[in-house]
């Protein structure tokens, strides 16, 4: 039954929904014309979720904006009420404020696969990936984009998970093993974290370890700073490899995203929020 817009009280059925966002989810139910949200909120410094995705019930499509663009601030914040402001452009206004020393690769085109939450999906085109600068040997149509939309890359501005597809993240985990070989493995913490590899710094006064790089179609490259992507996970002084298959850890931080939906791109640079 639809709703009386004169009236307090709402008779429409709204979807619920659940999503997991980093330590902790929200749930409730979608806001449908005049139905009230309700929301339970399981992290204080969540107020509220809005999509921005490609589909037309999305913020930047109910909005018509030219580019939104956001900054991720650094892993220290996760448990304050810290923020950065979310940037929505349309209009004159989009001309007149360009965020300078991005690099941009484009977005590719969704798959017409009859699936819609295919549709949806920001797809980018992932090249190759290096660590200390040596190229991870990963077969080009383990990256590439399938016509039925299940492989290639996406960037997801609702998720603070990244994913890396088993074939894929384990020549990445073992290209690490090869360049990490001058520190012990802690085998104990990798059977209890789930995490690959560990090594046990704790003897060392430097810590010295390889560079990750995503490289993508147009020649941009996204350098993660070293704390992105590999944490201490002991007292002891061990450090693992932040990023996994079948689940996810917060890598992408201490950047700053546009979303250049006019000329269909993706633009980022590291940037202390």
């Amino acid at each position: 039954m639809d709703c009386d817009p004169n009236s307090s009280n709402c008779t429409q059925i709204c979807s619920p929904y659940p999503i997991a966002y980093d330590a902790g989810s929200t749930v409730g139910l979608l806001l449908y014309q005049f139905c009230r949200r309700m929301f339970t909120f399981l992290l204080p410094q969540l107020s509220g979720i809005a999509g921005f995705g490609r589909g037309s019930p999305s913020l930047p499509s109910q909005l018509g904006l030219k580019r939104f663009s956001y900054c991720l601030v650094s892993h220290r914040f996760v448990d304050t009420t810290e923020s950065t402001s979310l940037n929505l452009y349309g209009g004159s206004y989009y001309d007149d404020h360009n965020i300078k020393g991005l690099s941009y690769t484009p977005f590719l085109k969704n798959p017409a696969t009859g699936r819609h939450a295919f549709s949806v999906y920001y797809y980018i085109c992932l090249r190759k990936i290096t660590v200390g600068s040596k190229p991870v040997k990963i077969p080009y149509h383990y990256l590439a984009m399938g016509l039925d939309g299940n492989e290639g890359a996406i960037i997801d501005s609702g998720s603070t998970f990244t994913f890396m597809e088993k074939r894929v993240f384990d020549l990445v985990a073992h290209e690490f093993e090869n360049q990490v070989s001058h520190y012990s493995r802690a085998l104990d913490v990798e059977t209890i974290t789930g995490l690959r590899p560990c090594f046990n710094v704790s003897d060392e006064k430097t810590l010295s370890l390889p560079e990750l790089v995503f490289h993508f179609k147009g020649g941009a490259k996204m350098a993660l700073p070293l704390p992105n992507y590999y944490s201490i996970f002991s007292a002891d002084g061990v450090v693992c490899l932040t990023i996994v298959t079948n689940g996810g850890t917060s890598n992408i931080r201490i950047s700053t995203f546009e979303y250049d939906l006019e000329n269909d791109r993706l633009g980022f640079r590291e940037q202390i929020c």
